[in-house]
């Protein structure tokens, strides 16, 4: 690891008193900086935390938000819950994968500026269909939208908070 690096997990862990209880949290914080756990830091903390790399790893891997693939600059959440998928969330993910060239199995752009992940629920049912981008929600979601809301990305515009206006 670089001295960046050690710098950036050192004050995480200062930040948290060095506490083993505190391992969510603290990969919660290296997953917000890095995008995802990359082994070698899972191992740094484990060692720091005084816990074995497995416990560490086991960690890692049980909660289904932590990654330990790298993504992209914009991760793209598609749900397909129920009302998101009666209302077609499938067109809108084949629309987006289409767009990027990404895939189930290689969900992350090469340039690492997307990741397109499904996900069983986003909680806004009501807004169906819905996609997140960095966890901004984008309700009432169409192909067209899609196709804009990726452009936007693209073109560097924040596509945050402007998203709820949209009808």
């Amino acid at each position: 690891m670089k001295a960046k690096e050690v710098k950036v997990l050192d004050e995480i862990l200062e930040a948290h008193d060095y506490s083993q209880t505190a391992i969510i949290a603290i990969m919660q914080d290296i997953q917000k900086v890095y995008r995802y756990l990359p082994e070698e830091m899972l191992c740094y903390i484990a060692h720091k935390l005084h816990l074995s790399e497995a416990k560490v790893y086991g960690v890692a891997t049980f909660y289904e938000n932590f990654s330990l693939e790298p993504k992209g600059k914009y991760v793209i959440k598609i749900c397909d819950g129920t009302a998101c998928h009666v209302r077609q969330s499938t067109t809108i993910l084949e629309e987006i994968r289409s767009i990027l060239g990404v895939t189930a199995a290689k969900p992350t752009t090469d340039d690492m500026m997307f990741t397109v992940e499904t996900v069983s629920c986003l909680g806004a049912c009501g807004l169906a269909p819905v996609c997140t981008v960095n966890d901004v929600v984008h309700p009432a979601m169409t192909p067209e939208k899609a196709r804009a809301l990726i452009q936007e990305l693209r073109e560097g515009r924040d596509a945050g908070e402007e998203a709820f206006d949209e009808n």
